[in-house]
């Protein structure tokens, strides 16, 4: 079982990037500006982009960037997982924007909550239409997500969890046959069994919505959803390829 540190850990901040020259400076921002003095080292890992995403990232001070040539997210995940030093690592995506409160209320429960493995929050999309950020918000994550959630007892959104160290070690690593679709899940699922996997609406991460923008509310719900009923009852995947959108 996952015990609780009792004391403030050491939080690692892990982000993947590929091809993130966009959107990585503003989250590197948000991530210095709203740390709040919780983490540990940020690194950002560069997963084999071609455009200036590492040039963008050294411009900050105090963040680490390493090269991981194996593209895929879950190869990202565990490089970042190899190269982090921290008690707890936490995962965002570089597009996101991490809010005033986001660091303190994980160091925090990662101290105060009995058995926590794994915390993780919903996305906000902050560049989307009205509608589609009512429906994500109303229908998505309330009447979708919540109540699987509490059906299954465990859920987690890739690009806003943190993660114990320990609970990483001893899932044995990141599974890098997984390249996308469903990892988050996988990740859920497999820390589940070495503690609890706590998701909860009041730690939400900002975030593009470029995905649902590009191919549609109802495909981007359709294909996510798939592939978490794939992993939560078969152990894999539905959708094996992806398309990258910057």
């Amino acid at each position: 079982m996952s015990e609780p540190l009792r004391t403030a850990p050491t939080i690692s901040l892990v982000i993947p990037a590929y091809n993130e020259e966009k959107y990585i400076g503003d989250c590197l921002l948000y991530a210095l500006k709203n740390g709040n003095g919780k983490f540990l080292e940020i690194i950002v890992i560069d997963n084999a982009s071609t455009d200036n995403t590492k040039e963008v990232a050294e411009r900050f001070e105090g963040v680490r960037v390493v090269r991981e040539d194996k593209k895929g997210l879950t190869a990202a995940r565990q490089r970042g997982f190899l190269e982090a030093k921290g008690d707890v690592l936490a995962f965002v995506d570089a597009d996101t924007q991490m809010p005033e409160s986001w660091a303190t209320r994980v160091a925090t429960e990662f101290t105060t909550a009995d058995n926590l493995a794994c915390l993780s929050g919903p996305y906000v999309y902050h560049d989307t239409s009205r509608l589609q950020r009512f429906v994500a918000k109303w229908f998505y994550w309330r009447l979708l997500a919540m109540p699987m959630y509490f059906f299954l007892g465990y859920m987690a959104v890739g690009g806003n969890f943190a993660i114990k160290r320990n609970v990483i070690e001893r899932m044995g690593g990141f599974d890098t046959s997984i390249e996308f679709y469903g990892e988050d899940t996988n990740i859920a699922r497999r820390a589940h069994e070495f503690g609890k996997v706590k998701f909860t609406l009041s730690l939400a991460m900002p975030t593009s919505g470029r995905r649902m923008a590009s191919q549609g509310v109802i495909k981007t719900a359709t294909i996510y959803v798939l592939n978490f009923l794939s992993e939560v009852t078969l152990k894999r995947p539905a959708t094996r390829e992806y398309t990258d959108i910057r």
